[in-house]
C-alpha cells in the first residue's frame, strides 16, 4: 500500500504476526527515474525474515527494463508488476490499472520484462478496467508469459472498492492459469479468508487494508489453518497497537499536528471495528493533538479494555483512506495449500 508499507510498517507487523512474503510500495517507473531510497530501505534493512518482492508501477519499457535490472543487484524476491492501482491520479497516467485498457501494451511489457527478469516476475492485477471484457485475454497472457504467480483483486478499476468482489472470477483465474492465483479484495478477516479459499480455490490471499485495522490477521489465519486456538484481539490490544503506530510514524521534523494527522489514515481504517456507532472514528476526525487523540483513545479502548475487537469490521462503517491506494496487499505456501501477502 502506497505511504503506508515502508519499512516501519512491515518490521512492526512481524511483531504481530508476518505474512509469508511482503510487497513493497511501488517504484514509480519513467524517463530518468531512479529507485525510490526509502522504498529501497523496506528491501535492504528489512529484518522480518520474510521475502521481499519489489513492486514496478510505469508503461516505459526501456526505463521498466533499467529499474528491474537495477533492482536485481538487491536481495529481492521477485519483481511485481502493478496492472491493479485504482487511483484517478494513477490511471489517467496510463499506469497501473491503466494499463488494462491496452492489451497489447501489457502484453510488450510482459515479454520485455519475461526476458530479462531471471528470478521470479509476478503480477498484480484487477479483472479489467471498466469492464471483463479483456480479462480472458489477460489470462492467455499469464500464461503465454510465465507469470510466476497472479494476485487478482476481483474488481474493476472503476469498481475502486465498492461494491461485491467478483470471486467466481478469481475462481475462473484460478482454473485457466497455470501458475499459483492470490485472491485479493474485502479479505476482511481469517473467517473471510478461509470462505474466500474455499469458494475460489486460491492458492493463498493477498491483504492489504485488512492488516491495517488488525495486524494479527496474518498469525489469525495461520492459526486457523493450523486447527489451532485463534487470538481473540482486544480494545485494549488495540490500544496498545495505537501508541505502537505512533511510535513508529513519529519523524523529527514533524510538529505534533501533522504527526496526529498522518496517523488518521490507520486509524480510519482501526475505527470501523471499534464501535458500532462510528463515535471513535467521528472523534478520531476531530483530534489534533496527541494529547486529544489518546484521551479519545482511553474512552474508546480503556473503558471496557477486554471487550473484544470486531472480527469484521462494522458494516455501516465506511474507511476514508488518505493513502494513495491500496497494496492489495500484498497480500511461501506455510498455511497448507494457502499463502499471505501484504
Amino acid at each position: 500500500m502506497q505511504d503506508i508499507t515502508d519499512l516501519a510498517f512491515m518490521q512492526m507487523l512481524s511483531e504481530y504476526g508476518c505474512p509469508d512474503y511482503y510487497v513493497t510500495e511501488y517504484f514509480r517507473v519513467y524517463a530518468n527515474s531512479n529507485l525510490d531510497k526509502n522504498i529501497l530501505k523496506s528491501i535492504t534493512c528489512n529484518t522480518t525474515g520474510r521475502p521481499v518482492f519489489a513492486q514496478l508501477i510505469g508503461e516505459g519499457i526501456p526505463d521498466m527494463l533499467r529499474i528491474a535490472q537495477q533492482l536485481t543487484k538487491y536481495p529481492i524476491a521477485g519483481i511485481d508488476l502493478n496492472l491493479g492501482c485504482p487511483a484517478p491520479r494513477v490511471y489517467r497516467k496510463n499506469v497501473g490499472g491503466g494499463l488494462l485498457r491496452e492489451l497489447e501494451t501489457i502484453e510488450r511489457i510482459f515479454e520485455a520484462l519475461r526476458s530479462q527478469i531471471s528470478g521470479l516476475f509476478t503480477v498484480k492485477m484487477r479483472v479489467g478496467f471498466d469492464s471483463i471484457a479483456n480479462f480472458e485475454k489477460l489470462l492467455e497472457l499469464i500464461n503465454q508469459y510465465q507469470i510466476d504467480l497472479l494476485s487478482l483483486h476481483g474488481r474493476t478499476v472503476k469498481e475502486l472498492y465498492r461494491g461485491a468482489v467478483h470471486y467466481d472470477l478469481i475462481r475462473q483465474a484460478v482454473q485457466t492459469v497455470n501458475c499459483p492465483v492470490l485472491a485479493n479484495g474485502n479479505i476482511t478477516s481469517y473467517l473471510k479468508a478461509e470462505a474466500v479459499l474455499q469458494e475460489t480455490g486460491a492458492a493463498g490471499v493477498m491483504i492489504g487494508r485488512s492488516a491495517i485495522r488488525n495486524p494479527w490477521i496474518f498469525q489469525q489465519i495461520r492459526d486457523r489453518f493450523a486447527g489451532q486456538p485463534v487470538k481473540v484481539i482486544t480494545l485494549a490490544d488495540v490500544h496498545d497497537y495505537i501508541q505502537h503506530l505512533f511510535a513508529i510514524t513519529s519523524q523529527d521534523n514533524f510538529r505534533e499536528k501533522s504527526h496526529v494527522n498522518s496517523l488518521k489514515k490507520f486509524l480510519n481504517f482501526i475505527g470501523t471495528g471499534i464501535d458500532a456507532e462510528g463515535k471513535f472514528l467521528a472523534g478520531m476526525r476531530l483530534v489534533q493533538s496527541k494529547q486529544e487523540l489518546f484521551d479519545l483513545c482511553d474512552r474508546h479502548l480503556l473503558t471496557n479494555p477486554d471487550h473484544p475487537f470486531a472480527i469484521e469490521p462494522y458494516e455501516n462503517l465506511v474507511a476514508r483512506p488518505s493513502c494513495e491506494a491500496s497494496c492489495e496487499t500484498s497480500e511461501n505456501p506455510i498455511l497448507h495449500n494457502a499463502h499471505s501477502a501484504a
